[in-house]
């Protein structure tokens, strides 16, 4: 008989989600409404698109170890700075500009990962190493100052909306459906791939649950866009980030090495997995995404800034953890980093139209995050809670006589 997938299961690998949308509903409710307005929510998706590129390049770093990058925000900064020397300063041309950023972060990958990979010194330190260096190259390619506009060509790349004012609405209602269908295809054929070969199968329920809230979803959310200026065009880079390394974590070899190097770094090697190139591609790709934000980041802000990127590594580790990573490494996937970084960017917009400090956002994002690595802890049963242990210990007695 087929082994099948509870649904007890099933719903603890969708609490985050339901706590998502428990978020929104509250945060709805405490702003009037303006949180889930079309103007709003495209607002949140440029908001957010360069912490869930980030995020996504933390995730493999996570996954290896727990290691984690503390020089992304300090990447994102040194990249846009050099984009905006590159175009404005010397007048290049953008597009080859751009194509000089991504190898400048493909060079800074090589440089960490070759010490955090091959001479084997704590990822912590290497990175925060990076941190300071690279903030300080920052500083000294800007001068200390701000300069901007980019031109067209270089906002074209990923600022701006997709289509003429006349065509927007329709492509975004078009592309909503088209997704939610493509969508929906997969999830029933990957149900009967997975049948036909043996593989534990969750129940029809829940697979008909998931597929009907998932393309309800993705069709308000179109359908929502096209009401204001239709789809961001940092939406398709942001897309494609997710979808491409969906496809290297789930569907790859070296996605599953990503893994098992996390799981026991020592029973991979001794399988035979190259854990050290595992390690030094992680930090490679952690770079080259953080140059892809630094792009993103540039083209919305429309300059080049020398505080630009910061803080941007804290909210990408808390969206890999609020999004179910494992504090320890080999747990976690790419559509829990995306409800992560919805759960980081919502609490930051919500609060923000609410009025609340940054002082005060700063201590529920740090409770937020708390909250989520502890239960990750707790879960895995990896410690105890010190004052019911001593509590179990002293009723022991009382209830084994009470048992006689």
């Amino acid at each position: 008989m087929k082994k099948r997938i509870s649904i007890s299961r099933g719903l603890r690998q969708y609490m985050m989600l339901i706590v998502l949308v428990i978020i929104i509903l509250v945060f709805q409710w405490m702003t009037n409404g303006v949180l889930l307005k079309p103007m709003n929510v495209s607002n949140l998706i440029n908001q957010n698109a360069y912490i869930v590129i980030i995020a996504v390049g933390m995730l493999i770093c996570i996954l290896t170890g727990g290691n984690i990058d503390l020089a992304v925000g300090s990447v994102v900064g040194v990249v846009g700075a050099c984009a905006g020397t590159f175009i404005m300063t010397w007048g290049w041309n953008p597009y080859l500009s751009v194509l000089l950023c991504l190898i400048i972060g493909l060079l800074i990958g090589f440089w960490q990962g070759f010490w955090i990979a091959y001479v084997r010194i704590p990822a912590f330190i290497v990175t925060l190493s990076g941190q300071l260096v690279f903030k300080g190259l920052t500083m000294m390619i800007l001068k200390g100052l701000t300069i901007s506009p980019f031109p067209e060509k270089y906002l074209d790349l990923t600022a701006g909306f997709i289509g003429s004012s006349d065509t927007r609405a329709i492509i975004a209602r078009i592309a909503g459906y088209a997704i939610a269908a493509i969508f929906l295809a997969l999830q029933v054929r990957t149900r009967i791939t997975r049948k036909r070969k043996g593989y534990d199968v969750e129940p029809v329920a829940m697979m008909i649950f998931r597929m009907a809230v998932v393309g309800a979803a993705v069709i308000w959310l179109f359908s929502t866009l096209s009401n204001y200026r239709g789809i961001p065009r940092v939406f398709l880079t942001m897309g494609a980030v997710l979808l491409i390394y969906w496809f290297i974590t789930s569907k790859t070899v070296t996605g599953r090495h990503v893994y098992a190097v996390g799981g026991n770094e020592k029973a991979a090697r001794l399988s035979g997995v190259k854990t050290n190139r595992i390690l030094f591609l992680a930090y490679v790709n952690m770079s080259l995404l953080a140059s892809i934000a630094a792009i993103v980041f540039s083209s919305r802000l429309n300059s080049a800034s020398p505080q630009a990127g910061q803080g941007f590594e804290l909210d990408a580790i808390g969206s890999c953890y609020i999004g179910g990573a494992s504090a320890y490494g080999g747990i976690g996937n790419v559509g829990g980093v995306l409800i992560g970084a919805l759960i980081m960017g919502v609490l930051n917009n919500a609060m923000s139209i609410l009025g609340i400090s940054q002082d005060a956002q700063q201590v529920v994002k740090g409770l937020v995050l708390l909250a989520a690595v502890a239960f990750d802890v707790i879960s895995k049963q990896k410690v105890q809670i010190p004052f019911l242990t001593k509590l179990l210990h002293r009723r022991r007695p009382k209830l084994q006589e009470l048992s006689h």
